[in-house]
């Protein structure tokens, strides 16, 4: 791998380590302030708010004024989200104002790394340097969480005060790291100016990646959230559903690790089909009771398929979208992610009023057959 390579990635663990060290944190720094339960949703929405409504923008400005500016736009944003936390943490508006900060932050980061490594890459290479690159995020995720009890204390609640101090380091970190990254290559300004999202939208199979990106994404959340409540009804002990999530997220990380050989062997399209159908078939089986042993077999098959469906979404986009706007594709598709995030979650709420743990997640597992046979309308080779 490269030295450019080996930035970008450092660039994306920063990034992720920085967000999943502030989102919790806010919440923590929430309870601190006696909030109401209630409201640590409305706060935590803070963090969608700008790629809902910056997120096309954000990306006509990197095909505008490429990756590396965009990027480091982000990390003065995710800084000024830290800084935040430390001056204006103590009032609830303060705290509304650093989630928005922090959102708009990570929405540029991102958006800058996943347009380099569409317009850095050879075609036919995608698939292995999306793989990378979600594999370097997903162990951000990771880190993020560990640097909380490693810097916070063993309380209850954490010393969120140090937490934001060492936030503001990273931060800055992070800011070094943007300013490394390579400068885009030339695109004609033309490309750029006369390229719209209806171009886009033209794509052929555009909706079902969208689709498939959008529930495969869902179901990761819905399965954080409501895994914990299967496990009480089942009998499970804290530890043994942490055990389950950590294989969860280490079989998604394995599979995006080596995800260009397995698309070479297998091919792109039937790959993300095969995948998003086995994790459904396991994510339908989860709710019956069963051995320990059994339910983490079944949820290594449901991360690896999950782990699939980002990368291969990412890398077909990049190879699809005309050169020029490469950047407004992962908008849109980021967009289309945050979407689903917003509102189908919100539905498996109201579905688990009726169904309980166990129809969501059977629920979410005809949903994920739906994206994977919908999968099947993809282009083989865009």
């Amino acid at each position: 791998m490269s030295e450019r390579r080996h930035l970008l990635m450092a660039h994306t663990v920063g990034t992720q380590v920085i967000t999943f060290v502030l989102r919790p944190s806010l919440s923590y720094r929430a309870l601190e302030l006696d909030v109401p339960t209630a409201w640590l949703g409305v706060l935590g929405a803070t963090f969608a708010i700008a790629p809902l409504l910056l997120a096309l923008p954000a990306g006509h400005a990197t095909d505008r004024y490429g990756e590396r500016r965009i990027a480091v736009a982000g990390a003065l944003l995710l800084t000024a989200s830290a800084v935040a936390f430390v001056v204006f943490g103590h009032t609830i508006a303060g705290l509304v104002l650093a989630g928005v900060l922090l959102g708009t932050g990570h929405l540029g980061s991102v958006i800058a790394q996943q347009a380099l490594v569409a317009n850095t890459t050879d075609r036919g290479r995608h698939d292995t340097a999306f793989g990378y690159y979600t594999f370097a995020a997903s162990l951000g995720q990771a880190v993020g969480p560990l640097l909380i009890a490693a810097v916070g204390g063993d309380g209850a609640i954490p010393d969120t005060d140090r937490i934001f101090l060492w936030s503001c380091v990273l931060g800055l970190v992070l800011l070094v790291l943007a300013a490394l990254l390579p400068p885009r290559r030339s695109v004609a300004r033309g490309q750029v100016e006369s390229g719209e999202v209806r171009t886009l939208l033209r794509l052929p199979g555009l909706a079902h990646a969208l689709l498939t990106s959008c529930v495969v994404l869902a179901a990761v959340d819905i399965t954080l959230v409501y895994l914990p409540a299967l496990g009480t009804e089942h009998g499970l002990t804290a530890s043994a559903v942490g055990l389950l999530l950590t294989v969860r997220g280490l079989a998604s990380m394995a599979s995006r690790f080596f995800l260009g050989r397995l698309s070479r062997a297998v091919g792109r399209r039937r790959l993300l089909v095969v995948s998003t159908l086995a994790a459904a078939a396991a994510m339908l089986l989860i709710s019956v009771p069963m051995p320990l042993w059994l339910l983490a077999a079944l949820l290594l098959v449901v991360g690896f398929g999950l782990g699939v469906g980002q990368p291969l979404t990412m890398s077909w986009l990049a190879e699809s979208a005309p050169p020029g706007m490469r950047g407004r594709a992962m908008s849109l598709r980021l967009l289309g992610n945050r979407t689903g995030q917003l509102l189908i979650p919100g539905a498996a709420g109201l579905m688990a009023a009726g169904l309980g743990t166990g129809g969501v997640l059977f629920a979410t597992g005809l949903s994920l057959g739906w994206a994977g046979v919908a999968a099947r309308r993809l282009p083989v080779d865009p």
